[in-house]
């Protein structure tokens, strides 16, 4: 098996987010008149198949008005706004301003920037990461991803942790900092590790939690606890999700996970009690073990439903499987 995932769906960027450009406000005002400007609100951002553009024109609440001059075609999926009119009050963000987000520098210097604000009752064409995620470029999705995780970190973190009082965004988005106590908030990652589980005969083990649909399995997975290791984490959350040990744990890769704060650090390792497998019966429900040729046949016949195309669970499958893997997928 390679030692790496490459090139995971989420884990792509052309973007330099540039973070010296943050600390001087004339410096973002001025990258902000000549920016890229998108939406994004509740994991939520505007999008074109192709069609017409002015889905959002004409609308009495409409924070700001799409951009028609898009010349760069490489771009065509975001629906991008005007700078002038990107911080328009917004009835629906109740008095305030909507927050930007200084995204980074595209590899031609072309500033990129997030506002973060309710959409329009009634806007159309609004899409989130889970179904548009693999069709974004390398330079859109660094953005979106950035703009995304951003945003669900603001809305939920809007007074100070230390004395309770409203905080406001800072450094191009990049902080919250509370007027009253001066006490600087930063964005929070929540660290997982997904598993990848092997026997010695290269069978791999999934798993099915309760709350997805029937017949979805998938890889193990789990949070960091405080005060643990990455690799103390693989094995706990192993054993007690499927009840085998673990050895020969090796590293395979990361991806950002905004839903609404994670991010999924890859594994594989091998157990050599493999007839000690079994469920918890609390989150995991059932296990299999699967050969390639078990898994391509429960594919095929629909006993079994993959991991969705963006998520490296799929990619963990499919590197182990030696091949992409094509059939029905499932999130919930």
């Amino acid at each position: 098996m390679a030692s790496e995932l490459q090139n995971l769906a989420l884990a792509r960027s052309l973007l330099d987010r540039a973070a010296h450009l943050r600390t001087s406000d004339q410096t973002l005002d001025e990258l902000f008149a000549k920016a890229k400007i998108f939406q994004v609100n509740q994991g939520k951002f505007s999008w074109s198949d192709g069609g017409s553009q002015s889905n959002q024109s004409g609308q009495a609440n409409q924070l700001a008005q799409p951009n028609q001059n898009k010349s760069d075609s490489s771009l065509s999926g975001l629906i991008y706004l005007e700078p002038d009119s990107a911080q328009i009050k917004s009835p629906e963000f109740a008095a305030s301003v909507a927050e930007r987000f200084f995204l980074g520098l595209a590899p031609n210097g072309q500033p990129f920037f997030a506002i973060n604000a309710p959409f329009p009752q009634g806007t159309e064409n609004l899409v989130s990461l889970r179904e548009v995620g693999t069709l974004l470029n390398d330079l859109e999705i660094g953005a979106v991803m950035h703009a995304v995780a951003l945003a669900n970190w603001h809305d939920v973190h809007p007074r100070c942790a230390r004395c309770g009082e409203p905080t406001i965004s800072i450094l191009g988005g990049s902080t919250r900092k509370c007027p009253t106590c001066e006490a600087e908030h930063y964005p929070r990652t929540d660290s997982a590790v997904i598993v990848l589980v092997r026997d010695r005969d290269d069978r791999i083990l999934l798993g099915r939690q309760k709350i997805w649909p029937a017949k979805r399995f998938s890889t193990f997975a789990g949070f960091l606890e405080p005060g643990e290791s990455l690799e103390a984490c693989v094995v706990r959350e192993v054993a007690e999700e499927a009840g085998v040990s673990l050895s020969e744990i090796k590293y395979l890769g990361s991806q950002p996970w905004p839903f609404p704060a994670s991010i999924m650090l890859s594994f594989t390792a091998v157990t050599d009690n493999p007839e000690a497998a079994e469920a918890d019966g609390e989150e995991i429900e059932a296990i299999r073990w699967y050969t390639r040729e078990e898994i391509a046949a429960d594919i095929a016949s629909g006993e079994l439903l993959l991991p969705p195309g963006i998520s490296i669970a799929r990619r963990m499958i499919e590197l182990w499987y030696g091949q992409p893997l094509e059939g029905v997928e499932a999130w919930r």
